[in-house]
């Protein structure tokens, strides 16, 4: 009787155990038919991706939309959380012989100094034209010949003014008139005298001497050097008719050409030190008067016109000088060593220093550069590492297409890299001309949970005894040219010794 009720409860046990099962079965279900067995952790996820597609990632957990699979949470300390297609990991030792250097990212002023060319030129704001005020005759010449220097109130040239004797003798003898009318006579004198060319000085030396003066003398109303001689003595001269043409060299122009590069650090107003190999020991100070609205075509140059003080006159229109602009005040900027900067053509890229040895290629966007330093507007902040010395071996020319492979140290020259060989088992869903289609279950090397999809066939096809629905046991690996490939398969009865397919050497088709 004891064992009848022995029976009878352990089946009643069975019963309850069943009907727990069927319902988690049905739970599960209904929340994901592959859904891989959840694992109790008081860690938080950083995300959740699909190991298929790693580069996509989630901010919360779902079915895959790529795959038949639930999404994998990935965690700070895994490796998933540290891996970046981009980077590459080198061991201190092998960073210690290709002599990998780093150095911070710091911010400050850039200072760009800017040296240039130019040649010496007239001021043409300092110039006077001289003209005959009165028709007459040249009858002496003080200088002979252009370029003559002269000084300010210089007699430059006498003349004969035949009109000015009517006027001056009307005025004094009006001035002899005694009468209420005779001021008004002087006064209509004096402005007949005006009109005919002479100047207040000329008026009252006729006034204070009493006696007529026939004679003009031209001065010079600047100091500087006659640029254009029109005058010869005994020439017949006409009011209006210009004399001279006198240019000052108290100041005077240089004219560079720049880069149209600069324009945007060159502005009116930037100090300027000039040089000149005629002179040496002499500097001369002055600054940008104006840069031209003008940029040459055939040299991509713009004008900067400097006006130099020139004390002495000792610069010359025609002499080469070296001129040196000096900075204005500069705002704090990022800042590095040129040598960090790797000019691709098309992009510009740093490789930056990470922990663990990692290193990332990052593209950034550079402004000024001088002093060895190049300003960074954008991609990296301050207190960054970056390579300055070795990091042409480190980018290498995978850097340089965006495509680096992942480093863990030196191999040999002759060492083949070994290809990852990943195991499962699994129910035949489908076979097509060049893939087929299993329902695996978790493959622990990949962290993955189990999923239904297609792996590419073998170069050798498949075992001619595999049929849809059979158990499988596989191998693969990561094709050369992406996706997973089958490298060995065989029934599920099979034994290991058995293998129907053998692997493929390296995984490639």
């Amino acid at each position: 009787m004891s064992n009848k009720k022995t029976l009878a409860i352990v089946t009643v046990l069975a019963a309850s155990f069943a009907a727990i099962g069927y319902s988690a079965y049905q739970f599960g279900a209904a929340n994901g038919t592959h859904a891989a067995p959840a694992v109790a952790s008081s860690r938080t996820p950083l995300y959740w991706h699909d190991p298929m597609v790693p580069g996509q990632k989630f901010d919360k957990p779902g079915k895959s939309p790529f795959m038949d699979m639930q999404l994998v949470p990935v965690y700070a300390d895994s490796d998933a959380a540290n891996d970046d297609s981009r980077s590459i990991r080198i061991d201190p030792r092998v960073q210690q012989n290709l002599g990998v250097r780093t150095a911070l990212v710091t911010s400050g002023a850039l200072s760009v100094p800017l040296a240039a060319v130019g040649n010496v030129a007239y001021n043409e704001r300092d110039v006077a034209v001289v003209q005959a005020r009165s028709g007459g005759f040249l009858e002496r010449l003080a200088v002979r010949a252009p370029f003559d220097p002269v000084r300010k109130g210089q007699a430059l040239a006498e003349l004969y003014v035949p009109d000015w004797i009517a006027a001056q003798e009307e005025f004094l003898a009006a001035r002899r008139m005694r009468g209420d009318g005779a001021a008004g006579l002087a006064d209509a004198a004096r402005q007949r005298m005006r009109l005919a060319g002479m100047d207040e000085a000329q008026i009252r030396l006729v006034e204070t001497s009493g006696t007529v003066h026939a004679r003009l003398t031209v001065t010079a109303p600047i100091g500087g050097v006659i640029a254009e001689l029109a005058a010869r003595e005994g020439m017949t001269v006409t009011a209006g008719a210009p004399l001279f043409r006198i240019n000052g060299l108290a100041n005077v122009w240089v004219n560079a050409e720049l880069p149209e590069s600069t324009a945007a650090t060159v502005r009116p107003g930037t100090p300027v030190e000039a040089r000149a190999q005629a002179l040496p020991g002499k500097v001369f100070h002055g600054k940008v008067s104006v840069i031209l609205p003008e940029v040459n075509a055939a040299t991509r140059t713009v004008t900067a016109r400097i006006e130099l003080a020139n004390p002495g006159s000792q610069l010359l229109p025609g002499m080469f000088t070296t001129l040196n602009f000096a900075p204005g005040a500069a705002t704090d900027v990022l800042l590095l060593p040129s040598e960090a900067v790797i000019q691709t053509g098309t992009r510009k890229v740093v490789m930056l220093a990470g922990e663990g040895g990692r290193f990332t290629p990052i593209e950034v966007q550079t402004g000024a550069e001088g002093n060895g330093m190049t300003e960074i507007r954008t991609g990296l902040a301050a207190g960054q590492k970056v390579v300055v010395s070795g990091q042409f071996l480190v980018d290498s020319e995978a850097s340089l297409k965006g495509t680096i492979t992942r480093m863990g140290g030196m191999p040999a020259a002759d060492a083949t890299p070994a290809v990852a060989q990943h195991h499962a088992a699994g129910t035949v869903e489908q076979v097509g001309p060049q893939d087929i289609t299993i329902s695996h279950g978790p493959v622990a090397s990949l962290q993955w949970g189990p999923m239904t999809m297609a792996f590419k066939l073998p170069s050798g096809g498949l075992p001619a005894q595999l049929r849809v629905g059979d158990k499988v046991d596989f191998d693969f690996s990561k094709g050369a040219q992406g996706g997973f490939v089958i490298t060995a398969i065989r029934p599920a009865s099979a034994s290991a010794g058995s293998m129907v397919m053998p692997a493929m050497q390296g995984g490639k088709p």
